[in-house]
């Protein structure tokens, strides 16, 4: 069950109290669900307790314990617990790790995108400036992963080297059709300085990692191969687990999802949770990126699944003389997985993932 999923299975939760006339509330149109918090439990908890506790007229504990057998009951939940002032903490079946690992190495870099083309259309219009060109196409390139179609207008042509360097495409310059639909203007702060010197990846993500409203920063620490380095993290955790899965054939094994349980047990680790959460997260975060037509929001959990990943990897292979086990193939298929939601996330950004660094 991924993050989507879970908030669906919320709000539905939320509905059966209300018809049942446990609640007097109107259901909300989104239920968020995260990784627990400090205290928390389980793999996903929410605060919909919070949110309903104020219209409902009831404290947000007594919320949470009406919304908790709604949930409990579900296919798929193993177990919920309220902690803090009502927070819901679920723990999804025994199956779900490996499932969503089967999910992300079935679907390749495709994992979270749309199945199929929605009924969103989107006109997408940005002045003549580098910073805004390079958001817009990364804002197109995330909309269409989500089935919209999209067309992108600038307002005068494009810089060939823009074209060239940063590999930014506009369907048409000018100002717009007044037939055409309304348009989003896509608008942040501009650049500071001229990106191109830095090259199309590094650029790019120096432009697109900041939020619009924020300044970018264009410097050159964009470039250093080094840990303060957030586009080195992604791009190093990517090459990585490539390299696993190369060195694991060669000593004639291959990933097989497993479920994370106790030390020495078969499957990837308890450690291995914030990384699960985090992958199980990436659908919601795209959908997000789209609605919101924020690339940074993917850009920054680029971040969160490099840093979860890096420090399982070295517990991927064999040591010594030991043999490959069902732990070592859980943890490759795991690595595999992280290695699949980097580049592919990457792509959307128009950022090279490698295979060697």
């Amino acid at each position: 069950m991924t993050p989507v999923e879970l908030s669906r299975t919320v709000l539905r939760a939320v509905r059966r109290a209300v018809d049942e006339g446990e609640l007097r509330v109107t259901v909300p149109e989104r239920a968020v669900v995260s990784a627990p918090g400090p205290g928390g439990c389980g793999d996903y908890a929410t605060n919909i307790a919070l949110q309903l506790a104020r219209p409902a007229g009831q404290p947000p504990l007594r919320v949470a314990e009406i919304l908790r057998p709604h949930l409990a009951g579900v296919d798929g939940v193993a177990d919920v617990v309220v902690t803090g002032p009502g927070f819901l903490n679920i723990s999804l079946g025994g199956a779900a790790p490996v499932a969503l690992v089967e999910e992300i190495l079935r679907r390749g870099t495709r994992y979270g995108h749309a199945h199929g083309p929605s009924a969103d259309v989107v006109s997408l219009y940005c002045p003549r400036e580098v910073r805004a060109v390079v958001v817009m196409d990364a804002v197109a390139r995330i909309l269409r992963s989500q089935g919209a179609l999209v067309r992108t207008r600038c307002e005068a042509a494009l810089d060939p080297q823009w074209a060239d360097i940063l590999g930014v495409r506009v369907d048409a310059h000018g100002a717009q059709d007044s037939p055409a639909p309304p348009h989003f203007l896509v608008r942040p702060v501009p650049a500071p300085a001229d990106p191109l010197p830095l090259g199309r990846d590094a650029a790019r993500w120096a432009l697109l990692h900041p939020a619009a409203h924020d300044r970018p920063r264009i410097t050159e620490d964009h470039l250093v191969q080094r840990e303060g380095n957030p586009l080195f993290r992604v791009r190093y955790a990517h090459a990585r687990t490539r390299a696993l899965g190369r060195n694991a054939a060669d000593l004639g094994f291959a990933p097989e999802p497993g479920q994370p349980g106790q030390p020495g047990q078969p499957g990837p680790g308890e450690d291995a949770y914030p990384l699960l959460a985090a992958l199980a997260d990436h659908p919601r975060v795209l959908a997000r990126a789209a609605a919101d037509r924020a690339p940074d929001r993917l850009a920054r959990h680029l971040v969160t699944v490099a840093d979860a990943v890096l420090p399982l990897l070295p517990a991927v292979l064999p040591r010594g003389a030991e043999k490959p086990s069902a732990t070592h193939r859980a943890r490759l298929a795991l690595a595999e997985a992280a290695g699949t939601v980097l580049a592919g996330g990457l792509s959307l950004l128009g950022i090279d993932a490698p295979e060697h660094l």
